[in-house]
């Protein structure tokens, strides 16, 4: 990952950066984990300004950091970063879930893979990954449009570089949005078939429909891959939607198990 440092750390001082909503001091966060040691992935859309700040959006500092950032490198701008600085980048994201994770996101999709034979945490061969790996001061759908499309564009160079070299053979798109992201910018159709029994209900008496999304990719955008990659998707986003039934969270699990024994075989 040293050489996706180095290019989303040179944009952090370009003018395609000013204004985008970009925490400024915060470092990229092109993986959550190592994904040269993992074979699945999962996707979302940018990391949390929670991996930086606190509820009160304090800086987080000491055994509570997750992230590198100005402060912790002890430099006044991204400028000066030398590779001394990048090594340690990467390794705080390496090591991302050995130290302070944010267990409020990930547990969730942890505990939604559990007995699929993959785990964020010790040797589980699974790691996240973001469309945009840049954290912002506001929420992604409070952005501006045309920032929420320049921070895309170079995330999915960025994202498309580091697949080509890793071993992950499987990407799981956690989300309706991010599974809309993803088929936009890397001008990709993902087939889709409703799972009734991914169905959420409401109180009075409809129901939100549940979707899977299914395709294999060999290029992403202008980036031909090393090797072919499963994608995997439901619309559902475990972490936000209201009412996620546990039925709806086993269904989709076995869902996902199947597509990682037939990514697999």
């Amino acid at each position: 990952m040293h050489r996706e440092f180095v290019t989303l750390i040179d944009l952090l001082d370009t003018e395609t950066f000013d204004d985008v909503g970009v925490i400024p001091w915060s470092s990229p966060v092109p993986a959550f984990g190592d994904p040269m040691q993992s074979h699945v992935a999962t996707v979302g859309l940018n990391p949390s300004n929670r991996e930086f700040v606190d509820p009160a959006g304090k800086e987080l500092g000491g055994p509570s950091r997750r992230f590198h950032t100005l402060t912790s490198l002890r430099l006044s701008s991204w400028g000066e970063v030398d590779v001394h600085h990048i090594r340690e980048m990467v390794l705080y994201c390496h090591t991302y879930f050995e130290r302070n994770p944010y267990n409020r996101w990930f547990r969730v999709l942890d505990r939604l893979l559990h007995g699929t034979g993959v785990s964020y945490f010790g040797d589980g061969g699974l790691c996240h990954l973001d469309l945009v790996p840049y954290a912002t001061s506001c929420k992604w759908g409070h952005l501006a449009a045309p920032h929420r499309s320049a921070l895309l564009q170079v995330g999915a160079i960025a994202l498309s570089r580091l697949l080509r070299g890793s071993p992950i053979r499987v990407l799981i798109l956690n989300g309706r949005s991010v599974v809309t992201y993803f088929e936009n910018v890397f001008n990709v159709i993902l087939s889709s078939e409703e799972m009734p029994s991914w169905s959420l209900p409401r109180k009075n008496g409809s129901v939100v429909p549940g979707f899977a999304y299914h395709g294999v990719v060999e290029t992403l955008g202008e980036t031909r891959l090393d090797h072919r990659i499963v994608v995997l998707g439901f619309n559902h986003n475990l972490q936000s939607s209201f009412g996620v039934t546990n039925g709806a969270r086993d269904a989709i699990r076995c869902w996902i198990a199947r597509g990682l024994g037939g990514a697999s075989s």
